[in-house]
């Protein structure tokens, strides 16, 4: 299959394509490459590599970056909620009208799958603490990041089915571990970096809970929505990740803990938070049989190493945080 990748240097991407390609797709690339294209240096050379430096804002460069294709993978995205609460314009032109765009030049071009990158953060805030939200659980977006994910997927999955178009919305829990273009701004990696490097930490909120899921696992998930027929995915909405892997920030803390033992952590107690949801990834397990391979102990260990290792000089560097 030929695919589309946008956002293809990220965090995520960077991780996806090798993974890709080692299958044998031939795979283009369509980024901006905001944070530099350091990432894909490692495939640059594949014969079934190719890259398209573009905007996802500019319309020209989406029909040329679909063209030919038989599947997108929609990663690019201001991602996160301080990225954006700090341009909401911009976060909308990306993340809602260039996102519907695409589709709508998807379409045009005949792509039959769509995956959507999408996030656990649209369930927002958990009515019953006692129980897990899953797919079918109420929507409650309380950041742009989240309302602009919800919208799109209420317009893609509106935006029909048929024999040749199969959309895939997958809503990622937090995304943690090593990849090509690393980040330092997610919670697993930042408690990590900063209780070895810093010997210090900060915690808000160290009661209410997350998801978890390793980048190479979140890859993985992508390529086995890829590789199962249209029909057993297309229309369907699957949270990815793990129901083990979630945790309060206290535990990520203790988790870290062997690996920092001096480290001073002051947690400081908020009794509201507006994010606060453990969800059951029961659907992908037992539906598409997914499970995943790393779980947040290890891809505290594999940051611990890279941090202790020195492989990175300059942990406060942007081009690690979004």
């Amino acid at each position: 299959m030929k695919i589309l990748v946008t956002g293809g240097a990220g965090y995520v991407g960077s991780t996806l394509v090798p993974l890709l390609l080692a299958e044998g797709h031939r795979v283009r690339v369509l980024d901006c490459l905001l944070h530099g294209g350091q990432s894909l240096l490692g495939v640059w050379s594949h014969p079934d590599f190719e890259f398209v430096r573009g905007d996802v804002r500019d319309r020209a460069r989406l029909r040329l970056a679909v063209s030919g294709v038989g599947a997108v993978v929609h990663l690019a995205a201001v991602v996160g909620d301080p990225a954006c609460a700090r341009q909401p314009e911009l976060a909308r032109a990306v993340n809602l009208d260039a996102s519907l765009a695409l589709i709508e030049e998807s379409r045009r071009a005949g792509v039959g799958r769509f995956l959507f990158a999408s996030t656990c953060s649209n369930y927002g805030r958990m009515k019953n603490p006692d129980q897990y939200v899953d797919e079918e659980s109420e929507l409650s977006p309380v950041s742009l990041y989240a309302e602009t994910k919800v919208a799109v997927e209420k317009a893609l999955l509106q935006s029909g089915g048929g024999d040749n178009w199969h959309p895939t919305p997958l809503r990622f829990a937090t995304v943690f571990g090593v990849s090509p273009r690393m980040r330092f701004d997610l919670t697993v990696n930042e408690f990590t970096m900063e209780m070895l490097t810093r010997r210090r930490l900060q915690v808000f909120g160290e009661q209410f809970w997350r998801p978890y899921v390793h980048v190479r696992d979140a890859g993985r998930a992508i390529q086995l929505v890829l590789s199962l027929p249209a029909s057993k995915v297309s229309g369907g909405v699957f949270n990815v990740g793990a129901t083990d892997q979630n945790f309060r920030k206290q535990q990520l803390v203790e988790m870290i803990r062997p690996h920092a033992p001096d480290a001073v952590v002051e947690f400081v107690h908020r009794a509201e938070d507006p994010r606060d949801y453990r969800v059951s990834f029961s659907r992908i397990a037992g539906q598409l049989g997914f499970k995943t391979s790393r779980t947040v102990s290890q891809g505290i260990e594999e940051v611990a190493h890279l941090v202790q290792d020195n492989v990175i000089a300059d942990f406060g560097d942007g081009r690690y945080r979004n």
